[in-house]
């Protein structure tokens, strides 16, 4: 990816620069040499700080999923009666309580993480020249995503939460949030000069393989969840005996999504030349699971009756989903580019 940006870099420079170079004394073309590697350098730290922001941003929606989840479970989801407004109003100070709040904060900070995607793709697009090729793409379909998150969200609102469209909302949330993971890591200069490349990584090409199945079983899972929340199946079940079936597939499909991250913290820490920071996911990845199955098991004997622990159990399964993205994206690029890594 480095070589890639200082190709680039060096192509446009070295086009513009190639009359003087070619006529002038040694010491022009030593000054050449300087700027060129100097436009390099500014390359390498525009597109390290582009992809910090765009991983900081998956943060921002891993807060955001949270505060939908709070929005539900209070039952604040058509607190807001309108959309995209709230009561016609950009801020209702005169309907405000706190379930109107949850609503439209729901909406103010979904709005900035779209906004702010789309300004990250507009900066790709100007700068497309110093950053690696396929960025601009990249963001421009985070950007798609982004919006068809946004059409949901009001069709939650307009189509009076049908479960179907509110799980739709919640899955293309989550995928949104793989997005960004993605993009922020497969895009990041890790072989930068800044980095040490004293250790050398060859890793095994079954690790992102196996990453990539335990994705789609905790995402499948996640979206199973979705359906169980948004139609109350748990609450139906256990109080009138029906939407059994739905509450049963979520509890059954534990066991694929547990077996599945567990293989992969299995077998990451069986794997000698593991990258510190990898072998630092990989921790969270299991304590993320754990607190996982401890939070779904209480929330399951509680009814659902805690809010807080409702709450929570949504925001740690984003936490391992995540966790276990970012394993995979990482070994992928270690494993196609054979990268030196700390």
């Amino acid at each position: 990816m480095t070589s890639n940006i200082a190709s680039n870099m060096t192509s446009t420079i070295g086009n513009k620069a190639t009359g003087p170079v070619a006529v002038e004394s040694a010491g022009t073309v030593k000054t050449d040499t300087t700027t060129t590697s100097h436009a390099i350098d500014q390359a390498l730290v525009l597109q390290q700080r582009m992809t910090q922001g765009i991983f900081g941003l998956a943060i921002a929606v891993l807060g955001l999923m949270a505060l939908g989840s709070a929005t539900r479970v209070m039952n604040a989801g058509l607190s807001c009666p309108d959309w995209p407004l709230c009561y016609g109003q950009v801020l209702p100070s005169n309907e405000m309580n706190l379930q109107v709040f949850l609503e439209w904060f729901h909406r103010l900070v979904a709005t900035t993480i779209g906004l702010t995607t789309l300004g990250f793709f507009v900066t790709s697009l100007w700068k497309r020249r110093q950053l690696s090729a396929g960025f601009p793409q990249a963001m421009g379909f985070a950007v798609l995503v982004v919006l068809m998150q946004g059409i949901l969200g009001g069709l939650t609102v307009t189509q009076l939460l049908r479960f179907d469209i509110v799980t739709a909302h919640l899955g293309t949330g989550l995928f949104f949030f793989m997005t960004l993971l993605t993009i922020s890591i497969s895009f990041f200069p890790f072989n930068t000069s800044k980095i040490s490349t004293s250790n050398n990584y060859d890793l095994p090409t079954y690790l992102w393989k196996l990453g990539l199945v335990s994705v789609i079983c905790i995402y499948s899972q996640s979206l199973m969840g979705g359906v169980v929340a948004s139609r109350w199946a748990l609450h139906q079940c256990f109080d009138q005996q029906q939407l059994c079936t739905v509450m049963n597939s979520h509890l059954l499909g534990v066991i694929p999504a547990t077996l599945s991250a567990i293989g992969v913290i299995t077998v990451a820490l069986r794997t000698k030349p593991l990258p510190r920071i990898l072998r630092y996911v990989v921790y969270g990845t299991g304590l993320c699971l754990v607190l996982q199955l401890l939070l779904g098991y209480a929330t399951f004997r509680l009814h659902l009756q805690v809010e807080i622990l409702t709450i929570l159990h949504q925001f740690i399964g984003a936490m391992l989903l995540g966790s276990v993205v970012f394993f995979t994206a990482a070994t992928y690029r270690m494993t196609a580019s054979r990268i030196t890594h700390v």
